[in-house]
């Protein structure tokens, strides 16, 4: 029987135009489970220095997944749900244009279409469901067994846990990954790169692009897209030295 083919998409930066943690905390600070002044004391130093472009875009998301991980110890699974489908009926259709019609590209190939994402799953799964995705996987916040939060993180932003993934569905799917597609903007995405015959990074930020000019390999299969406004670039993978 002949391998599938997949498209492994990143939803963060890569499908939803900004990071779906941040509509989460939002959404807990209206809420009053986060103090409001934690964003202004340990997150937005953060954003700020990223906004200044002198940041690391990942540091500030990965410290709203550590708050959100304090915030919601002893709240029940119940409740993070039924928010995440509000924010993703209210907020779902802030996406990239070009990646909303690669999901649809791909659908019409016959593909299987997969999400990892950083995002916690309950946010994952919603948007899994409305871009009708496969299968999907994200951070996982531990529950105990009354389906309440517990602090613990099995996270899914990092190159490992996002290997780790990729060989799960290869073996449930039985995939030819030298014939699958990796769509990512950030490190955490390198390994998706590295692991496909048709890598595509998506408004990739400084530090990914820095990893993938040191492979070779990589570079010479990579294509770049950038989205800006309403119009989409293609651009060559040797371009890239000039980008950076």
């Amino acid at each position: 029987m002949q391998k599938k083919i997949a498209a492994f998409f990143d939803i963060d930066g890569t499908l939803y135009r900004e990071g779906l943690i941040t509509e989460l905390f939002k959404k807990l600070i209206r809420s009053e489970i986060i103090e409001s002044e934690r964003w202004y004391k340990e997150v937005r130093p953060h954003y700020t220095k990223w906004e200044k472009r002198i940041g690391n875009y990942d540091h500030y998301l990965i410290k709203m997944a550590e708050i959100y991980a304090e915030a919601i110890i002893g709240l029940h699974r119940s409740q993070i749900d039924h928010i995440a489908k509000l924010i993703i009926k209210q907020k779902g259709d802030k996406v990239y244009t070009y990646t909303r019609d690669k999901i649809k590209w791909h659908k019409d190939q016959g593909h299987v279409i997969i999400t990892i994402s950083g995002s916690p799953q309950e946010l994952v799964k919603e948007m899994a469901t409305k871009y009708n995705f496969d299968d999907y996987i994200g951070s996982n916040y531990i529950l105990n067994e009354q389906d309440v939060y517990t602090g613990d993180i099995k996270p899914m932003w990092d190159s490992v846990n996002k290997q780790n993934a990729i060989d799960f569905f290869v073996q449930k799917y039985d995939i030819d990954l030298s014939q699958s597609y990796a769509y990512g903007d950030t490190t955490g995405d390198y390994t998706m790169f590295k692991s496909v015959g048709y890598p595509v990074a998506i408004n990739p930020t400084k530090e990914l692009l820095n990893k993938i000019i040191e492979n070779e390999r990589i570079k010479n299969k990579l294509q770049v897209i950038v989205e800006r406004k309403d119009v989409v670039y293609k651009l060559k993978p040797q371009c890239i030295d000039f980008i950076i």
